[in-house]
């Protein structure tokens, strides 16, 4: 006879729960995370302040989107837009090897959020020669933080344009979680299994922006006052691990909780 003790085990091993717990020590959740943001900070920070910097209004796009992704403000805000102010000859001090250097991160980044995807669905790894499928995928990331960021400018004066804005930013926020993860991975699985993922990696970063508010805003003003600049990037970077984290814990759930005969071929 067993005993409640049992019953209780025996329902952990076959809740979804579970499932869930085994999958991320697999996945290396953790390490994934903090890979995500050191290729983030090497990727995203140059692009989005080579972009900005193009931008004959605006020269802080990558210091724009932390800023609006932590949901910073007042001090805060002002620490991490000097961290990372861009020079305001960014163009024309761009170097011949400065750009291939940063392609080959930005597609090192790319791949690395391929093989998380990959990993979570258990595919095989794609061929080589599909490079251009990481090449989109971060053009178009690119394109949706500096959209994100660009909107928080314009939509921020009344309160029905701060609702517009935050209705818009978590539906292109899905769609394009829905569209990158089905896309990088060559739509090797149905697109109705994936957007159940796509919705948890928003409700996530929905979350983690509440969670920074509270205490990583209070933390930027200490550590600066601590260990200066250094201090503030200790925490943007922890913001950083937080998305990875969250980007890949998303689809994690999404491939838990998604149907068995929705996991296979897209095209079929």
């Amino acid at each position: 006879m067993t005993t409640a003790r049992e019953r209780l085990h025996n329902a952990w091993r076959l809740s979804r729960a579970e499932q869930l717990w085994r999958s991320g020590k697999e996945l290396e959740l953790m390490h994934r995370a903090m890979g995500f943001a050191a290729l983030a900070v090497v990727t995203l920070a140059p692009l989005l302040i080579l972009v900005a910097a193009a931008n004959p209004f605006k020269k802080r796009g990558f210091a724009l989107w932390v800023v609006d992704g932590m949901g910073l403000s007042g001090s805060p805000a002002h620490s991490v837009q000097r961290l990372f102010a861009a020079p305001s000859r960014v163009l024309s001090a761009t170097s011949a090897f400065s750009v291939p250097a940063l392609v080959v991160f930005g597609l090192t980044f790319a791949a690395s959020v391929q093989t998380g995807y990959e990993k979570i669905w258990g595919l095989p790894s794609g061929p080589w020669h599909k490079v251009w499928r990481q090449t989109v995928w971060l053009a178009a990331l690119t394109a949706y933080l500096y959209a994100e960021v660009q909107s928080g400018l314009v939509l921020q004066h009344r309160w029905w344009e701060s609702t517009i804005r935050l209705t818009l930013t978590v539906l292109f926020g899905v769609l394009f979680f829905w569209w990158g993860q089905w896309f990088l991975i060559g739509g090797r699985v149905h697109w109705r299994a994936l957007l159940p993922g796509a919705a948890a990696t928003m409700a996530g970063l929905v979350g983690l922006r509440g969670f920074s508010v509270l205490v990583f805003a209070p933390l930027i003003v200490s550590n600066a006052v601590s260990y200066g600049a250094l201090g503030t990037v200790l925490v943007v970077q922890s913001w950083l691990i937080g998305v990875g984290f969250v980007v890949y814990g998303g689809a994690l759930l999404g491939q838990v909780w998604a149907p068995e005969e929705e996991k296979g071929n897209g095209s079929g």
